[in-house]
């Protein structure tokens, strides 16, 4: 695991600005660096050492005749496999690291490549003799990959933070992302909040070479029912196809924790990957939010040590700027910052952990994936009678009964846009006072929606997760938290293999009435007992609610509310009244003031004072 960074076409201090650009993310590799320069190139590394501790597993990387050149982040799980191909082939290696493979597999199998790997990835290419870059990030977007092309000049790296300090990086605000983050949470394009920074989707490659850039997707999910296996040998497909990437999973020269919560995700993944260590964070003493208790009782029954900590309202607020200049993009998750603390008291004990990402959007975990059978029965009604019953609902104040008469007025493609729905058009438009060229929700689902259009609606729903929140929100969070602490954090959730496998799991074993990741939790049942493996999804609980109706966060809010940055972009006098509405506990507005506040918060960071301290 590390960090990367580089960029084309040479300036005479072209030394000097790739050290500062490393010097950004030296969090991601504390370890050590390496560079390489020459006329028409620049190329960073900052290393974690995770496999070959040595010296010698360093990078930039070269092939046998130093014609290519590699920077990597991420780790390949089958690079024994592979290695071993590659020598019998004649490529001769001179480490023990999995970075080795992707150079000598490159210069054997081209492209091609990426067909045969097993990981997380984002790398880069050099070829000296025909000046071509080719890159590559992950099937899922579990490493992150930024680009920009400036003044003549093709940047990237891991993270956004270290363009800033590249004389052709122009740093400006752009807007539409803001707005389009506004319904979203996060920013759900391949545009970022940087106007000109785009980041390279998963499963795509690329090829820059004489200022062209092509971009092109490589690996596709593929929903594709299989009926024929029965309930029982699913469970043993899953049971052993988990087990597998768990062990692929655990491999390094370091020790290897994991994460735990009252969730059956992460308590899976740490029974099955039997490490010693077990990291666990809550709020307070109330269990609705503080999975401290069961962690400790779930890590006594299979044996492991908890290491846990109490995350304190101050601790929580105080560290807000930090995140944010930590995650480059404003997200409004406020799971984020938990996540941060758990990262961080991990990072004392062990540099690498497991986590229980993605289990959740490839065998359907979310609660919300049971809506298209809870309504099913509605839907029977004439659209043009649930249409007109959504309109007059639509002018009702929005509670439980008068959401499910609006949602069951719309088609899925209206009514779903991910896990996350926080402000509609119609609300961003009241609050913004700039105007933007954003596109609207549904035109952002659409390509998603348009591939897999002959599938069930749950189906459709987890296609759309997997490609939007899963990357935007759960994965950014994921990568940007642990690296903030020199953490390597690991899904084997999100491994191809399994991915492969859930893809034609049929829906029914998916979501039912009894539960959702159905057959999942089944096949959890040989590693966790009966009340883990059932236990309803939570999610990472953190009690914003409660803490924006309390004076002391109430007044944080509000001053951020009326402030000089917020009357640039908003309509404070809305935003006050919002505020005002939670407080008074009229309704829940905690998701839409904590969506605004992060972007706030985050643009002082990075177009304030903020980046100065």
């Amino acid at each position: 695991m590390c960090g990367i960074v580089g960029f084309t076409n040479s300036i005479t201090n072209a030394d000097d600005v790739l050290g500062k650009m490393m010097d950004r993310i030296k969090h991601r590799g504390p370890d050590s660096e390496g560079k390489y320069i020459d006329d028409n190139i620049a190329m960073g590394f900052r290393r974690l050492s995770i496999i070959d501790l040595s010296d010698v597993g360093s990078q930039p990387i070269f092939n046998e005749d130093r014609t290519l050149v590699l920077t990597f982040n991420g780790e390949i799980y089958n690079f024994k496999e592979l290695r071993e191909q590659l020598v019998r082939a004649g490529h001769q290696f001179y480490t023990a690291t999995d970075s080795e493979v992707l150079i000598h597999g490159y210069e054997e199998w081209g492209e091609s490549l990426l067909d045969k790997l097993r990981g997380m990835f984002a790398f880069v290419i050099y070829n000296t003799v025909t000046g071509e870059l080719f890159g590559a990030r992950d099937f899922f977007g579990i490493k992150p990959f930024y680009y920009a092309e400036m003044g003549g000049t093709f940047m990237w790296g891991s993270e956004i933070k270290s363009f800033l300090d590249h004389p052709a990086f122009k740093k400006e605000l752009n807007t539409d992302v803001l707005e389009t983050y506004l319904t979203f949470q996060y920013s759900p394009t391949e545009d970022t909040f940087f106007k000109g920074v785009r980041k390279l989707p998963a499963a795509h490659c690329f090829t820059y070479k004489d200022g062209k850039l092509k971009v092109r997707r490589y690996w596709e999910v593929k929903f594709n029912a299989d009926n024929s296996p029965d309930l029982e040998e699913w469970v043993q497909r899953i049971s052993d196809t988990f087990k597998n990437s768990v062990d692929a999973h655990k491999f390094a020269d370091v020790e290897v924790g994991s994460f735990l919560s009252s969730g059956v995700d992460s308590s899976y993944v740490a029974a099955v990957a039997d490490v010693d260590k077990t990291f666990t964070v809550g709020f307070g003493e109330d269990e609705k939010y503080n999975e401290i208790g069961y962690a400790k009782e779930f890590s006594k029954y299979i044996g492991k040590a908890n290491y846990s900590k109490v995350i304190t309202p101050e601790e929580y607020w105080d560290n807000l700027k930090k995140i944010q200049y930590h995650m480059d993009e404003p997200l409004a998750d406020p799971a984020a910052i938990a996540l941060f603390f758990v990262c961080g008291l991990a990072s004392e004990q062990v540099k690498a952990v497991l986590s229980g990402e993605g289990a959740d959007e490839i065998f359907g975990g979310y609660n919300i994936y049971h809506n298209p059978d809870d309504m099913a029965g509605y839907f029977k009604l004439p659209r043009a009678l649930r249409k007109g019953v959504g309109a007059v609902a639509e002018k009702l104040p929005h509670k439980h009964g008068v959401n499910y008469l609006i949602r069951g007025s719309k088609d899925l493609d209206e009514r779903f846009i991910g896990n996350a729905y926080i402000f509609s058009e119609k609300e961003r438009k009241e609050i913004l006072r700039i105007k933007t060229n954003a596109p609207d929700a549904m035109a952002i689902t659409k390509p998603f929606y348009d591939k897999v259009r002959d599938q069930d609606q749950v189906t459709q729903m987890q296609y759309l997760d997997l490609h939007l929140w899963m990357t935007g929100d759960i994965l950014l969070k994921a990568d940007k938290m642990s690296m903030a602490h020199s953490l390597e954090l690991r899904v084997p959730f999100l491994d191809r293999r399994v991915m492969e496998l859930a893809q034609q799991i049929p829906k029914k074993y998916r979501v039912n009435k009894e539960n959702t990741k159905y057959a999942m939790r089944i096949a959890a049942l040989k590693a966790c007992p009966p009340q883990t493996a059932n236990k309803k999804k939570l999610g990472f609980p953190v009690p914003t609610r409660v803490w924006l109706r309390e004076e002391k966060y109430y007044n944080i809010v509000k001053n951020s509310f009326t402030s000089p940055v917020a009357e640039k972009f908003f309509n404070t006098k809305a935003l006050v009244e919002l505020l005002d509405a939670h407080r008074e506990e009229k309704y829940d507005y905690s998701r839409k003031i904590w969506t605004v506040f992060t972007f706030l918060i985050w643009y002082d960071v990075y177009f304030g004072e903020g980046l100065k301290n």
